[in-house]
């Protein structure tokens, strides 16, 4: 049997993110501090929208966001 065959490339991507960082994809969702964010394609620069603890909207930079931490998931 192949390795390749047993491993599969979907696994990585349900993980904590690699170096890659952040997705790119507008609309997509992550999860970082416990609150959910969404990628906002607008002109110039996408942003991350989201709320901070109290609820109010918040707008990170893909940088931001993983030096925050973020994941694919919810994290309790």
């Amino acid at each position: 049997m192949n390795a390749d065959a047993v491993t599969s490339p979907e696994t990585s991507t349900d993980q904590t993110p690699g170096p890659a960082g952040p997705p790119t994809v507008p609309s997509s969702v992550v999860w970082c501090c416990g609150r959910p964010y969404v990628l906002e394609a607008r002109p110039g620069r996408a942003r991350w929208m989201g709320t901070d603890y109290r609820g109010r909207p918040e707008a990170l930079s893909s940088a931001e966001l993983q030096r925050r931490g973020w994941s694919r998931r919810r994290a309790c």
